[in-house]
This record gives C-alpha cells, sequence and structure tokens, in this order.
C-alpha cells in the first residue's frame, strides 16, 4: 500500500523492553491502520511475546539483535559501542529509508547522540530538542525544549518556536498556534538577554504562527498558549516539578478518600468523575517526545510507560509522519531566513544569521 507507514522500534529500549513495546504495538494494530512495524531486539523474546499476540504478529517484522544500551549507559560510551544495538538498528532503519518514523523508550541520551550522529540536524537548524506535550486546563501545550540543551541562545529559541510550532499542528490538529517565550515575567524588560532578543525576532517576523509573546510558568498550566519555549535546563525542571506534584495530589486525593467509611462512601459516588481526573493526568495519555530539528522522525518513550504510553508515542510516530511538518518547519525557517537579510525591513531587528556566522552586531 502506497500510504503505508513503517515506524521502526528499539523494541529492547526503556524498563520493561518487549513485554510492553508488543502490547503497546498491537494496540496500533488496532487503532491505526495502514501502519506496519520494524521490530529492533532479541528474537527469542520479541518471538514469545508476539505468539501471544497476532494482531502485533500480523504487522510486525523482527530484526534480531542480542546487543542492547543499559538506561544507566553514558552516551559517549553508548556511541562507542551502540554499533548494532537494537537502538541504534532503529535509527539506522529511519537513515536508510525503510521506515517513516523511529520510537524508542531507552537510554535518552544515548538516543539523541546516536540519532544525531545517523540522522543529522535538518537543513538550517543548529540543535535538536525534545518537545513534551502537557495537559492543560484548555487542551494540550507543547512545551520544548525539556532537557536536550542545557542552554540555548536567541537563534536556537526561535527554532524552537518554528519546530513546535510546526510540532503542535502536526501532532495536536492546531490550525494556528500560539507561541510564547517562557520568562520570570511578561513585560518586555524581563528576562536575559537571549529570551529578549529571541523575542524581539519573533515579535518582528511573519511566521506561520501566533506569537504570543512573554508567558510565566502558570501559564503552562492554563494553556496561554499551544507552544511554550524555552531552554532544555529550565523545561526539564518544569516537567520534573509538574510530574512530581501530579504524583503528590493524586496520593493526596487517593488518601484522603479512603480515611474513614464517609470519605470512601463520597469516593463512590463520585468514582465516575474521578475516573475521568484519572485519566486526564495519566501520563501515558500524552507520552512521546519528539526530538525535534533532526533529518527525521524520532521520538522518545517514557522509559517506564506502559503498554498504553508506548502506543501513545507510536501514535505520535505516526502522526508526524502523515503530516507535513518537516516541510512547515523549512517554509518558516526561509522567512526568517529572508527577513534576516541584507536590506530587508525586518531583518534589522533580527540579526540571527550574523550571530550564528560569528558577526558582531
Amino acid at each position: 500500500m502506497s500510504n503505508t507507514i513503517v515506524i521502526s522500534i528499539d523494541a529492547m529500549g526503556g524498563d520493561h523492553g518487549p513485554s510492553v513495546v508488543v502490547p503497546g504495538v498491537a494496540k496500533a494494530a488496532q487503532a491505526l491502520p495502514g501502519v506496519r512495524f520494524l521490530l529492533h531486539g532479541d528474537e527469542a523474546r520479541l518471538n514469545a511475546e508476539l505468539a501471544r499476540s497476532p494482531a502485533a504478529r500480523a504487522v510486525s517484522e523482527v530484526r534480531h539483535t542480542d546487543k542492547f544500551i543499559a538506561m544507566d549507559e553514558k552516551p559517549a560510551q553508548a556511541m562507542r559501542r551502540g554499533k548494532g544495538s537494537s537502538l541504534w538498528n532503529a535509527v539506522e532503519s529511519l537513515r536508510a529509508g525503510e521506515a517513516q518514523a523511529c520510537v524508542s523508550a531507552g537510554n535518552t541520551g544515548a538516543l539523541m547522540a546516536i540519532s544525531k550522529l545517523i540522522l543529522r540536524m535538518g537543513a538550517g537548524l543548529e540543535r535538536p530538542a525534545i518537545v513534551a506535550s502537557w495537559p492543560t486546563m484548555k487542551g494540550i501545550t507543547a512545551v520544548l525544549d525539556v532537557g536536550a540543551n542545557v542552554e540555548s541562545d536567541a537563534a536556537q529559541l526561535v527554532e524552537f518556536a518554528i519546530m513546535g510550532a510546526a510540532f503542535h499542528h502536526a501532532v495536536h490538529g492546531s490550525k494556528r498556534p500560539t507561541v510564547g517565550l517562557l520568562n520570570v515575567g511578561s513585560e518586555d524588560q524581563k528576562g536575559h538577554d537571549e529570551v529578549r532578543e529571541a523575542h524581539a525576532i519573533l515579535r518582528e517576523t511573519k511566521l506561520d504562527f501566533d506569537y504570543h509573546g512573554f508567558v510565566e510558568g502558570t501559564d503552562i498550566a492554563y494553556g496561554t498558549v499551544d507552544v511554550v519555549v524555552t531552554d532544555g535546563f529550565t523545561g526539564n525542571v518544569a516537567l520534573k516539578t509538574a510530574e512530581g506534584l501530579a504524583r503528590f495530589f493524586s496520593g493526596e486525593i487517593k488518601s484522603t478518600l479512603t480515611s474513614g467509611p464517609l470519605a470512601m462512601l463520597g469516593a463512590v459516588i463520585a468514582s465516575g468523575a474521578l475516573k475521568k481526573m484519572r485519566a486526564r493526568l495519566d501520563p501515558g495519555r500524552v507520552n512521546g517526545g519528539p526530538l525535534l530539528g533532526l533529518n527525521g522522525i524520532v521520538v522518545k518513550s517514557h522509559g517506564g510507560a506502559d503498554a498504553n504510553g508506548f502506543f501513545s508515542a507510536i501514535r505520535v510516530a505516526t502522526d508526524l509522519a502523515r503530516s507535513d511538518f518537516t516541510a512547515e518547519i523549512d517554509r518558516n525557517l526561509k522567512r526568517l531566513t529572508a527577513s534576516s537579510a541584507p536590506g530587508s525591513v525586518e531583518g534589522e531587528a533580527c540579526p540571527v544569521d550574523a550571530k550564528r556566522d560569528g558577526v558582531s552586531e
């Protein structure tokens, strides 16, 4: 079939490996027609799981390797000894054109390093970014970067905005995404030099999304904008803080509702509403963080994801593979370059290329 999508999967990655990957593939087989899978990993273990799942078996091809990268392995070590591993082979299948996207629940640092080595960066992009889909009061907000880069300059923050908007459009269906820069205040004079410079560039450049301006930490949960842009250090701290708070509140609610007979009765009465809230806060529902900026679609699943969570990551990879995601990024990068060209009215306020080339303003 001409519209068939092939997803290459590191079947040994994550905390659970094939015991979660195969059931996740089975769910995808039922929910995503026209998708097939290359499963890279230990043939015996994979075939044992596939024997229990005819739905997954029907859409999967096993590529054997007995090598895998441990979750605690350092990226430099993974680069040296990773060739031929399930993670390496999954990404290599993408580069070779055998698949349109790759999914791994494995070591994040190793996945990033190996993907950059094999796939390289997309034209006009400096660094990749990891994007997280964040449940909010208004829907889903994409937040990036959440861990790929500790520091980011103004040019990179602008690139993150372009990539994040394309991602939100492709995966979450926004027609014209709104984008905000995370800052310590909404006033123009707030924040460090890099975030203020990125703010000026985004404000002056006409791109295929609506730039909102600065947003604060509370705006993420409010859903003030579709895309929140920040550096990887700040984004990762925000993400881990939110995950910790979600677990804290879930634990407190459970403790409160089991504290006595009347509380337990109230929990029974409110069980329907509580189930909806639990589903809303379930990290697996929005699992799957793409490594944006590469010459290929690579999606990172949470290492501890269950089958539902892994299926969610597969769905993100499929949505991106079926979209014009990369073309949209390319269009906006060309507009950004044109706006910063000598003689451009907008270019006088957008010194992105000068900074990249090491030219002083």
